[in-house]
């Protein structure tokens, strides 16, 4: 899909991943629905992006989210590209995960995601068309302890995405992941890290550099534009798994 003069919804938009492709998809020439909880950032970065349009969310509330779709298409009277990249982290042993906090996290990374597709699904329906893209996680590609919490709701996450994709094809819709390797956010400051977590200490210089929150953009927006079923943030990540 071309990004220009679409009309693109972006969750999660007030930092990191969900701020650099909502900036990157303007630039584009995209109208941007800028979804998150802080109405105030989001007032502030609208104020940075022509056409744009501020619909503040709990992505953990359902009506917030049905309400915020209702919102944009009464605004914008279509929607053509939505982005779901809220989302929190939770890392723990498998002995040890919270129950209560293993739902919250579900409730966030799974289900506000799907409730959004749902939203805007027979919106796309209806124009003829649309593009659906979820930002996932490069660690639901491994098995790493004390990482299954996150990891399994992004694999969920993941097998919903294909699976509407599949669904959705007679209706010209796609429906794309995007699997980020770790990102230079403040994703991991603010993951839930259980205090049972004993973390083996890892040779820093055998690993990549953190990746920019603009390269994972530049990935998404290429999610969009060739329509692939899956994109990766570098391709050394679609290894044997």
């Amino acid at each position: 899909m071309e990004v220009k003069d679409k009309i693109a919804t972006v969750t999660g938009a007030s930092s990191g991943i969900g701020l650099a492709t909502a900036r990157l998809l303007a630039a584009r020439g995209a109208k941007v629905a800028l979804v998150a909880r802080s109405a105030d950032k989001l007032e502030a970065l609208s104020r940075e992006l022509p056409g744009s349009f501020v619909a503040p969310a709990d992505m953990t509330v359902e009506e917030d989210v049905r309400t915020m779709a209702a919102r944009m298409l009464e605004h914008y009277r279509r929607v053509d590209i939505l982005v779901n990249c809220a989302g929190r982290g939770y890392d723990a042993p498998v002995e040890h995960i919270d129950l209560d906090t293993f739902r919250d996290i579900f409730q966030l990374d799974v289900v506000g995601p799907l409730v959004a597709m749902q939203a805007v699904i027979p919106i796309m329906r209806r124009q003829g068309g649309g593009t659906i893209v979820n930002v996932s996680s490069g660690t639901s590609l491994m098995n790493l302890p004390n990482m299954s919490p996150y990891s399994s709701l992004k694999r969920a996450l993941n097998a919903l995405s294909l699976a509407a994709r599949e669904e959705l094809k007679r209706d010209n819709i796609v429906v794309s992941v995007v699997y980020p390797y770790m990102t230079a956010t403040d994703f991991e400051e603010n993951t839930i890290k259980d205090s049972h977590i004993q973390w083996e200490e890892e040779d820093e210089g055998d690993l990549p550099p953190l990746d920019p929150p603009e390269h994972v953009a530049q990935k998404i927006l290429e999610a969009i534009e060739t329509e692939a079923p899956e994109v990766y943030a570098h391709d050394w990540m679609k290894g044997p798994r």
